[in-house]
């Protein structure tokens, strides 16, 4: 049986490498009349920061603080994201994509990826990933080997090219 793409998950940290990736996950979303749910996660602090943070201004104000830091990141992640997709059917308007929804979640990025690739049902998952140089064949970003590792949904792992790096 040939698995139908309906959904993808695409997860994005904005580097280089996620901005390549997401060529991918839009021309598969076109050509699978798919569609996209698009990820980014805002890591968390340690537990050692936290702690300090917490011992300068107390539980509460950091409670506080932290939820109106979050609020605000998540809602210029989110407008950022939603331009980074008008930008993109711009400059292809013969591979257009259909953007289901923009999740903004604070966490740990992989556990995250593979919580909401189970959860938003998604048929794959797409993802840059930032091997480079003479090691690149062996390596990849610790982030998307912990995802293809646990994900039980197929994992799309996208290098940028080395004749393509830095333009």
């Amino acid at each position: 049986m040939i698995p139908e793409i309906k959904k993808i998950l695409y997860a994005t940290d904005f580097s280089e490498e996620a901005s390549h990736a997401f060529g991918f996950a839009a021309t598969l979303a076109h050509h699978c009349k798919a569609k996209i749910v698009i990820l980014h996660v805002i890591e968390e602090l340690s537990p050692f920061a936290m702690s300090m943070i917490e011992e300068a201004v107390g539980e509460s104000r950091l409670m506080s603080i932290m939820k109106d830091k979050e609020t605000q990141a998540a809602s210029a992640i989110q407008s950022r994201l939603e331009e980074f997709c008008r930008q993109t059917q711009a400059q292809y308007p013969d591979t257009p994509f259909v953007v289901e929804k923009i999740i903004v979640k604070t966490g740990h990025a992989v556990d995250q990826i593979i919580r909401h690739s189970e959860g938003d049902k998604c048929d794959l998952v797409v993802m840059g990933s930032r091997g480079q140089g003479v090691l690149a064949d062996v390596t990849m970003g610790s982030t998307s080997r912990r995802v293809l590792r646990r994900c039980s949904k197929p994992v799309m792992i996208v290098r940028i090219p080395e004749s393509e790096q830095g333009k």
